[in-house]
């Protein structure tokens, strides 16, 4: 499989794409993005945060809309390491019907497309397909959040997903076979786990259901043209790893943006002098780890730790949770070291040997590839080492749908 040519056409399963440069995204559903020597807004069609992929300067490609669409183009890809993501969220069921009725699907090559789009109680599934003793209720879910070859779902908290899954399992107990399908965007990956860093409901929900229903995942493989999928891989789950580290425990990292140049008095710390900036603080909590970033988001609250003199008076940007078994939150002020612009001494390490907790940077650190590859690293880097250390080489079957 080979990226595409700079400056050259992609198919990407629908006609031919223009090359365009990343700038900015002004809201969830537009792009801002160079194309040639103009400046232009796409339509994104994809609500994810992408926070590793729509990094400036990365590489778009735009298909130009026909009609009275608002805008002129749609996002259709990005790439990554030359090869396209898909982004386009409203291609991935035909692409999963064309993979269907080819039978490319592991495990489902004995079913048969009986109806899309099938509403059943207060949800609608993609897909009803046909079997031998029982109809297979199937949702479709889109990956585009990976690493080398750990990928994770979802990168938003998504409760429609979470509802999809409790339902289906109810199913499962009425008459119908029941799955859901991970369709993930990276040919090189090789493990799926639910994303317990950013939803840990659906995560539990998720792992609540897999004995009532077939949680499958498989990586998208594209002909070299791009034109059409040309099959899947399927990927091992690793559910022993997700129930050990799917709980609200970790550390975290909190962003703040400070508007103008203050001093605040912060506890035993004195006055502290905070230039305007952004600031990056890493903390965590061995239990209730979502009600601490909860709390550095209020503003009324008793003034505790140090980082809530800050919160009073700084601007909540984003909270980032690393749920995991094992304190990371030191190791993670070390990397943070590495990539900050000033730090500000002893806040937020009274209690460790770490020079500092609390970083600053001019601009919003998730426009850093260097930040946003520091947050891959703990989330999904460090279990991708694990995983690999821990393979025995052996290829497990295909789940039967």
């Amino acid at each position: 499989m080979t990226g595409c040519r700079k400056g050259e056409p992609s198919g990407l399963y629908g006609g031919p794409t223009e090359q365009a440069i990343f700038i900015r995204r002004p809201n969830r559903f537009v792009v801002e993005c160079r194309l040639g020597r103009k400046r232009v807004d796409a339509y994104l069609p994809n609500p994810g945060r992408l926070w590793e992929l729509l990094l400036p300067g990365a590489i778009l490609r735009l298909r130009r809309n026909s009609g009275s669409v608002s805008l002129p183009y749609t996002a259709v890809a990005v790439e990554r390491e030359g090869i396209p993501v898909l982004l386009h969220t409203h291609l991935a069921n035909d692409i999963v019907e064309d993979l269907i009725r080819r039978k490319k699907i592991p495990g489902l090559e004995n079913r048969e497309i009986l109806q899309r789009e099938v509403r059943h109680g207060t949800s609608r599934f993609d897909f009803l397909l046909s079997g031998s003793e029982r109809p297979l209720m199937m949702e479709v879910k889109t990956c585009t959040l990976f690493n080398r070859t750990l990928a994770m779902f979802p990168d938003a908290v998504t409760e429609r997903g979470s509802r999809h899954v409790t339902e289906l399992a109810r199913l499962s107990a009425h008459g119908f076979d029941a799955a859901v399908l991970f369709v993930i965007q990276w040919p090189f990956a090789r493990y799926f786990m639910p994303e317990y860093h950013t939803d840990l409901v659906f995560s539990e929900n998720l792992l609540a259901a897999r004995k009532k229903i077939c949680v499958k995942a498989v990586a998208l493989q594209w002909e070299s043209d791009y034109s059409r999928p040309a099959g899947v891989k399927e990927l091992n789950i690793p559910w022993g790893l997700v129930e050990r580290e799917a709980r609200d425990e970790g550390s975290y990292m909190v962003i703040f943006r400070v508007e103008e140049k203050v001093r605040l008095k912060v506890g035993e710390l004195g006055d502290v002098f905070f230039r305007k900036g952004h600031y990056v603080y890493a903390g965590s909590a061995r239990r209730n780890l979502t009600r601490r970033v909860q709390r550095h988001q209020r503003k009324r609250k008793n003034l505790f730790w140090h980082i809530d003199y800050l919160a009073e008076k700084a601007t909540f940007v984003k909270a980032a949770a690393v749920r995991s078994s094992e304190n990371l939150e030191c190791g993670i002020a070390s990397a943070l070291v590495q990539i900050a612009e000033w730090r500000i001494p002893g806040f937020g390490s009274s209690d460790c040997g770490c020079g500092a907790h609390l970083f600053g940077m001019q601009d919003n650190p998730l426009s850093s590839a260097r930040f946003v590859d520091l947050l891959m690293h703990y989330r999904m880097g460090r279990l991708e080492k694990e995983l690999e250390d821990a393979a025995k080489g052996s290829v497990e079957a295909p789940a039967v749908l």
